[in-house]
């Protein structure tokens, strides 16, 4: 790959990470607050791979306020390689639940697995940055 193509793909990736993901996530909590339907095995499950989708991303958020304030962390900090892979779990975990309630029509259907597999690909790319 040339470097216009791989400058290319980074911007995409960025944009991705940092603009439509978020997007995405707050979209699918408008969705949810405003449909209304029966809760089923499969809604529940969708809903909590979304949440946990969600609280990666929280834990990405608060990171990067909290690395921000202390002025950065340094290479392998402790903290930062918990943080990394608290992050990770959440979005593996996010995408078991998510994948499991995929089956059936809910607000989440595709919110939580798309969010989930998207917060797992942060957290790698955060990692290897490190």
């Amino acid at each position: 790959m040339n470097k216009a193509a791989e400058l290319i793909v980074l911007v995409l990736f960025a944009v991705g990470m940092y603009f439509a993901l978020p997007a995405a996530m707050v979209w699918g909590w408008v969705r949810w607050t405003k449909r209304k339907q029966a809760r089923t095995l499969s809604s529940v499950l969708s809903l909590v791979g979304f949440i946990l989708a969600t609280a990666s991303g929280l834990l990405a958020i608060s990171s990067l306020l909290y690395a921000g304030a202390i002025g950065g962390f340094p290479f392998y900090d402790p903290l930062l390689l918990r943080i990394y892979r608290w992050g990770g779990l959440l979005s593996l975990a996010g995408i078991v639940f998510a994948i499991s309630g995929a089956w059936r029509r809910s607000p989440f259907r595709w919110h939580a697995p798309a969010c989930s597999v998207g917060m797992l690909l942060f957290w790698f790319a955060m990692a290897a940055g490190e």
